[in-house]
């Protein structure tokens, strides 16, 4: 990707080995889950959580508890914004900073198109555990986006789980993950997101699945999206980028993440984020589309 000479986003939190952990509220949204065991789905926890070397009980005892007993989620301050420029800064750090930036314009851009406001989310980086307005997360969960605090929650190591386990390497295999995180806070700031946690809630654990699958692949709809017009704006992409996203949207598929897992069996109805190839398609989808739309009314 051409982003070295692109800004780099002021709504960047660094809380790496911050720490504080707590308890908090369900719900956080992530590339290959979310905070809860009807979203993030059994197997997926056990298959992140091995390929990072962490404990799957220590996870989901979080995930069903709610986070620590006895403890409350409370905002953290807000970080200081690094100063662009800064040559102390992690050179991944200033990547993801101006993927963000880039999401940043695109989407303000989009929302203006429609006589409505983007509203910015922030962009959490950690390392470990942190808390949020979701509840505690550990690095096995992946990336996630908390509707709660509208932030986007990322330990860096993900990426290099992406590339060493789960054969998704690229710079642009990192953007679609930031971008599928964006595309929720998309979702929130519509209202998408709260209709289709409700609609859950009130469903079968079947069809509380099938909206998530829904939910998840309008997200990957989204990232594609964000990547053609960003392309639009400032020809950002170069060759082999595009494979490289569908590469990380294949990667964390419901069915290769299932069958990566202790009895490598593929159980398409208990599916939270849709399969490789509905992943892919999705991505695919966003990458044509004229107008957000195409994403949203996708069926």
């Amino acid at each position: 990707m051409r982003m070295d000479n692109e800004r780099e986003s002021a709504n960047v939190e660094d809380r790496r080995g911050g720490g504080g952990l707590g308890g908090g509220r369900g719900g956080g949204i992530s590339i290959g889950g979310a905070g809860g065991i009807g979203g993030l789905g059994l197997v997926a926890v056990i298959v992140i959580s091995l390929l990072m070397g962490v404990d799957p009980g220590v996870i989901l005892g979080q995930l069903e508890g709610g986070g620590m007993p006895g403890s409350s989620y409370q905002e953290e301050p807000q970080q200081q914004a690094r100063a662009p420029g800064d040559p102390a800064t992690d050179p991944s750090v200033r990547f993801v900073s101006r993927v963000l930036a880039s999401t940043e314009d695109v989407w303000t851009a989009e929302f203006r198109r429609a006589g409505r406001q983007y509203v910015a989310p922030r962009l959490v980086l950690f390392s470990g555990g942190v808390q949020s307005g979701c509840g505690v997360a550990q690095s096995a969960m992946g990336p996630f986006y908390c509707p709660n605090d509208q932030r986007v929650y990322l330990d860096l190591s993900f990426f290099r789980e992406m590339s060493q386990r789960l054969g998704a390497p690229g710079d642009f295999a990192q953007a679609y993950v930031v971008a599928h995180e964006i595309g929720h806070h998309v979702q929130n700031q519509l209202g998408i997101l709260s209709r289709n946690q409700q609609a859950q809630r009130q469903s079968s654990q079947r069809d509380a699945n099938v909206i998530s699958v829904r939910t998840e692949l309008m997200a990957d709809c989204l990232a594609g999206f964000w990547a053609r017009r960003a392309n639009e704006m400032r020809n950002i992409l170069e060759d082999g980028d595009i494979e490289e996203g569908m590469a990380a949207a294949a990667a964390v598929g419901d069915d290769r993440l299932q069958s990566r897992g202790g009895r490598g069996q593929v159980v398409p109805e208990s599916f939270t984020h849709g399969s490789s190839a509905q992943r892919v398609q999705a991505f695919k989808t966003g990458m044509a589309a004229q107008d957000a739309g195409a994403c949203i009314n996708r069926r």
